[in-house]
């Protein structure tokens, strides 16, 4: 005869099993791309685009964050509300760099541009935060 103690941790496993497939599942999927310019030490652009991706994407998932929500799920405006955190969770995933520097007349000019290639996150929002994951 099997005991309860055995059956129950099996139930447990299965249940959260379960639950944790259905998160994912749930979960919305985003295009986010990023661009940042600085010419001459002076930044010069700034781009964040989101938008809800169209088709399903293909990927595991590699890192997560996760941002305060305050109850909405509007994604642009977590992540504006929540900007430092999130500028710095994209770069930690990579970043493409291009610099080019000139000197003309003894005056020195430089550009730095950094960008995030358009990716794929899926987005989980819940009451009071959004789990935001990247697909590789």
């Amino acid at each position: 005869m099997r005991s309860r103690d055995g059956s129950f941790t099996i139930l447990l496993r299965f249940y959260t099993l379960i639950l944790f497939n259905t998160l994912t599942l749930s979960a919305s999927e985003y295009l986010i791309s990023y661009r940042y310019i600085v010419k001459d030490a002076i930044l010069y652009n700034e781009s964040l685009q989101i938008s809800q991706a169209m088709q399903k994407c293909q990927g595991s998932m590699q890192k997560t964050l996760l941002l305060d929500s305050n109850g909405t799920k509007n994604l642009q405006k977590i992540v504006s509300l929540n900007h430092e955190k999130f500028i710095s969770f994209i770069n930690s995933i990579g970043l493409d760099i291009s610099h080019k520097e000139s000197s003309v007349n003894f005056q020195n000019h430089s550009t730095t541009i950094l960008t995030l290639p358009t990716t794929c996150f899926k987005v989980d929002f819940n009451d009071n935060f959004a789990k935001i994951s990247s697909l590789k």
